[in-house]
């Protein structure tokens, strides 16, 4: 990693410490991996943060497919729901909160069509 340029979405050390125990290992018996996991992620989390398509990821990243596969992988298995769970209990329990929350806040908005002049501003025009 040291011999590419930096992003702003790339993760500090300590971060990485907190993600990279919950990276599921190699499988035993496969392919042993050739990409460095961390390298992964942080091609992820640029993609993410840039708002950038897949193949426009930076050539000093891992390839845009390499990426691409473990993102959907990760998705599949239910990981990134795993990983925004654990990491918002360590946030709560740092912040001296409950592990988990005790109540939720629900925000419904509607848009009101009378606004826009009701019925005859939602019709076709007639020929």
């Amino acid at each position: 990693m040291d011999s590419r340029n930096r992003y702003p979405s790339d993760l500090t050390d300590g971060q990485w410490k907190r993600l990279e125990r919950l990276i599921p290992r190699a499988r035993p018996g496969g392919r042993p991996r050739k990409v460095q996991m961390r390298e992964v992620m942080n091609g992820i989390f640029y993609l993410l943060r840039s708002g950038c398509s897949w193949r426009m990821l930076p050539k000093d990243l891992p390839p845009w497919g390499t990426v691409h596969y473990y993102y959907w992988c990760f998705r599949r298995a239910g990981l990134w729901v795993q990983m925004n769970d654990i990491l918002r209990e360590q946030v709560r329990v740092q912040a001296k909160h409950k592990a988990t929350p005790s109540a939720a806040i629900l925000d419904s908005q509607t848009v009101k069509t009378t606004e826009k002049g009701g019925r005859a501003a939602m019709m076709r025009a007639r020929r």
